[in-house]
């Protein structure tokens, strides 16, 4: 997993962390084509979208809408009610998701105890990410 995460340009903070909720898609070869996943705000109600990744092989298929609402589907399931994520690169493919652009630091805010957050708060990056946001389910 994080060999994929990391050839496809994904955060790797916290993946082995109990907090995060990571999946993988793999094909027939055990190979990974796809990964999806969140982490929970403290009080469960917020789910920061993460690792949500296509192999370039398998794109246009449909997948990584498919891996999307996987994720939202289990954060719902344990009671989130807000979506967020961070994307610099995929604005109109999380739009059709029905994601809208959020403030910074109104993720920052809701997900603070998140690794990723944390991430980018400690090393300045924050600030330079684009956050978006969706109701769930």
């Amino acid at each position: 997993m994080r060999a994929f995460l990391g050839d496809v340009d994904l955060t790797l903070s916290g993946l082995d962390a109990a907090s995060v909720r990571l999946w993988m898609e793999v094909d027939d070869d055990g190979l990974v084509v796809g990964s999806t996943g969140y982490e929970l705000s403290d009080d469960g109600a917020h789910a920061l979208i993460r690792s949500v990744a296509v192999h370039p092989s398998a794109r246009s298929a449909g997948r990584g809408s498919a891996l999307a609402r996987f994720a939202f589907d289990r954060a719902t399931e344990e009671g989130a009610t807000t979506a967020w994520l961070f994307s610099q690169r995929s604005g109109p493919f999380w739009q059709g998701l029905g994601f809208e652009p959020a403030s910074i630091d109104d993720l920052a805010s809701a997900l603070a105890s998140t690794h990723q957050v944390r991430l980018f708060a400690e090393t300045g990056q924050l600030h330079r990410e684009v956050a978006w946001t969706r109701p769930l389910p």
